[in-house]
């Protein structure tokens, strides 16, 4: 790990049929686990880390494929693999009952094993995501999805991680971040997972991921009576207002705070504003 990175931990190792999971357990107290999204790592929430660790234990894996986990070339990338290897992250650990926070393709995954297992679930934090089909899916990354094409933008060329680093946040990311976001993904192999997320976004009933994104939606009724907090930021190129409104209309108890200058990396743009509020809504309702 470079000297120079904002990545002040040392990871754990899980090891899940045969693939070595990284994820950071940092602090003590009850538990909160964070879930990343696509093309992040646990590095994207390294400073709400730091900010709840001497109050709370708090869980960040690296999706296998993705961050300081094993990249393995012929494996199932899928939404319902990613929610069993979180599920089975959670119960080696022996958490009991967890906080969850879910930012992108996190949100299906983290509330996919919320959905399953509400009685584990003490509270809930939602950062611009989605957790239901829809039917929006920005050209960039539908272009990203294109056979032959998708392959060469996304493992050749690392167009979507490097998109993301000036998409994704709303304020120019400081040298050392923009390289912590890229680090694991420098080289076509460490990129496999990245594409094969973009390839699972479900878009119709015949997708192998429909049914389970779908299963997710539904089961987000056993969700609605916990507390939750809703923070989003305003110009997402991908998760926009749409998104926040579903949320909003599906949980109308949440708590929520819209951030309109913040974009999908909230947390960079607005971490010293969110940061607090996190806290404070975890010491209130995170056990």
């Amino acid at each position: 790990m470079p000297a120079a990175l904002p990545y002040p931990f040392t990871p754990k190792t899980l090891v899940i049929d045969g693939q070595r999971m990284s994820y950071l357990d940092e602090g003590q107290g009850p538990a909160i686990v964070m879930v990343h999204g696509n093309p992040t790592w646990s590095f994207f929430y390294r400073r709400l880390v730091l900010a709840l660790r001497d109050r709370f234990r708090v869980i960040v894996p690296d999706h296998i494929g993705c961050g300081l986990s094993d990249k393995p070339q012929d494996y199932p990338y899928t939404l319902a693999r990613h929610t069993e290897n979180l599920t089975r992250l959670i119960e080696r650990l022996d958490l009991g009952r967890v906080s969850l926070v879910v930012h992108d393709w996190g949100g299906a995954i983290g509330l996919g094993f919320a959905g399953q297992r509400p009685e584990m679930i003490r509270s809930l934090l939602i950062l611009n995501t989605a957790a239901f089909p829809a039917a929006r899916l920005p050209w960039s990354i539908a272009l990203c999805r294109l056979p032959g094409l998708g392959a060469l933008l996304v493992r050749g060329l690392n167009l979507f991680s490097l998109g993301a680093i000036h998409l994704a946040a709303q304020r120019k990311l400081p040298a050392p971040v923009a390289r912590g976001f890229l680090l694991p993904y420098d080289s076509w192999r460490n990129r496999v997972a990245v594409h094969a997320f973009v390839r699972d976004i479900p878009r119709h009933p015949g997708h192998p991921s429909w049914p389970v994104l779908c299963e997710v939606e539904r089961n987000l009724a056993r969700l609605v009576h916990l507390p939750m907090l809703i923070l989003w930021g305003g110009k997402d190129f991908c998760f926009n207002d749409y998104f926040y409104h579903e949320w909003c209309r599906r949980f109308p108890q949440a708590r929520r705070r819209y951030f309109p200058a913040a974009g999908h990396y909230l947390l960079e743009d607005a971490g010293a504003e969110i940061e607090p509020l996190v806290r404070e809504f975890f010491l209130e309702h995170g056990g």
